[in-house]
């Protein structure tokens, strides 16, 4: 009998889920920044006009709330790999699985904020 481990804090439901959030939110990211750079460089003369009306289009309102969700995820896949590698026994002792805890509720509240703020921001809430 295989027992499967999987821990209550990792995004996705084993490796595999985590390495492809991990992926797709890379191509995410990366898309949306070659597809902003394109548009600042056929974009010689601009200005703020035209950036705002640019930005504000649902379209950009979409592309960047992705782009927001696709930074919260990668960065939790990424750093949840991080304090499960080195934030171990080995390195902590006895504290260690506290240490870790605490250490992932500060980096997700941290990517609660940077989610809100952003969509706030993005869609033109408060």
């Amino acid at each position: 009998m295989v027992t499967r481990v999987t821990s209550v804090t990792s995004l996705g439901r084993n490796g595999l889920y985590d390495w492809l959030i991990q992926r797709v939110s890379a191509v995410v990211i990366g898309v949306y920044f070659i597809g902003m750079l394109g548009y600042l460089i056929a974009q010689p003369n601009l200005d703020y006009g035209t950036w705002k009306t640019f930005i504000g289009s649902v379209p950009m309102q979409i592309a960047t709330t992705l782009l927001v969700l696709s930074v919260a995820a990668h960065t939790w896949v990424g750093l949840w790999g991080v304090t499960t590698d080195y934030l171990t026994g080995m390195t902590l002792g006895k504290s260690a699985t506290c240490v870790r805890l605490v250490v992932q509720m500060v980096i997700a509240l941290l990517l609660l904020v940077y989610v809100l703020w952003g969509l706030v921001t993005i869609w033109g809430g408060a």
